[in-house]
């Protein structure tokens, strides 16, 4: 009987014990990742303050990486949507009108509509707008660094062709390779949803070459606004075709510098690590001048 019972008691205790391995388990594995977001969020504000105080200005990220979603190692793609407008439209709207904005740019682009909303409230921000883009700014993102007064790219950094892209769930299309194979193909051998598509198209064409005009109209580059169109729009490259910092300047003129400061690679480096769905595309510490 004696034996029974110590069986018994001994039984209990281990269960417990896993019990309480499992409790502890679970807490490790639900707060460890809540104290990495807690310290790379700190780390990043300090870091924008830091950079908005020497450089005297209001500093916004706009940063996309693909990350991993804990535990699960799923890729998950960002890129500009109508939340990330949003934010920088109330970024850009909470800016004192004298502050000068720094954009830190990093993203394969987006939403057209998304894109288009931030270029114009950048461009419509009274002081000088800067768009640093320490890696890639493609499509969209090179909308967006269209509307500032200057661009600073690493020397290795890149930005891409703004032309339309047109598509479904089967893929997207360019717009000018669209417009080219209709007319290469009498009406009667083109179905119908591509002769939409090519009517799509070319709408998409005259609405970007006239947003073009009306961002670089007296900012970067303003003065070889056709010879910029033409490079960008016209769709001679392809659509991941990369304006390296050399090429942008010969493009884009003196404006086009390649002195990015050294918080800003600082910064990227805080958002190589992260995992989750909440962490924020657009982050910004208002500069309150006195």
């Amino acid at each position: 009987m004696m034996d029974l019972l110590q069986a018994q008691i001994g039984g209990d205790t281990t269960s417990a014990l896993l019990n309480n391995i499992w409790f502890l388990l679970f807490i490790f594995l639900f707060l460890v990742p809540m104290a990495q977001r807690y310290y790379l969020q700190t780390a990043r504000k300090s870091v924008l303050a830091k950079l908005g105080k020497t450089r005297g200005t209001q500093v916004i990220t706009l940063i996309h990486r693909q990350e991993t979603i804990s535990f699960l190692g799923i890729p998950l793609a960002r890129y500009i949507d109508i939340d990330d407008s949003e934010r920088v439209l109330r970024a850009i709207r909470a800016a004192q009108k004298d502050v000068p904005i720094d954009i830190i740019l990093h993203t394969p682009g987006g939403l057209a509509l998304a894109a288009t909303q931030i270029a114009m409230a950048l461009k419509a921000h009274p002081a000088k707008k800067t768009v640093i883009v320490p890696h890639y700014a493609m499509s969209g993102g090179t909308l967006i660094a269209f509307a500032a007064d200057k661009i600073i790219m690493d020397p290795h950094a890149a930005l891409g062709p703004v032309d339309p892209q047109l598509g479904d769930m089967q893929g997207s299309y360019p717009a000018t390779s669209l417009i080219a194979v209709v007319g290469k193909k009498k009406i009667d051998e083109i179905d119908d949803k591509t002769l939409i598509y090519a009517e799509e198209a070319r709408k998409a064409m005259s609405q970007m070459r006239n947003l073009l005009k009306k961002i670089l109209d007296g900012k970067c580059g303003g003065e070889k606004m056709e010879g910029i169109i033409e490079e960008f729009v016209s769709g001679k490259y392809t659509h991941d075709h990369p304006f390296m910092a050399e090429q942008a300047q010969s493009l884009l003129g003196e404006c086009v510098q390649t002195d990015v400061p050294e918080e800003v690679y600082a910064l990227m480096d805080l958002y190589r690590m992260e995992a989750g769905r909440s962490r924020p595309g657009v982050e910004y510490v208002p500069l309150i001048k006195h």
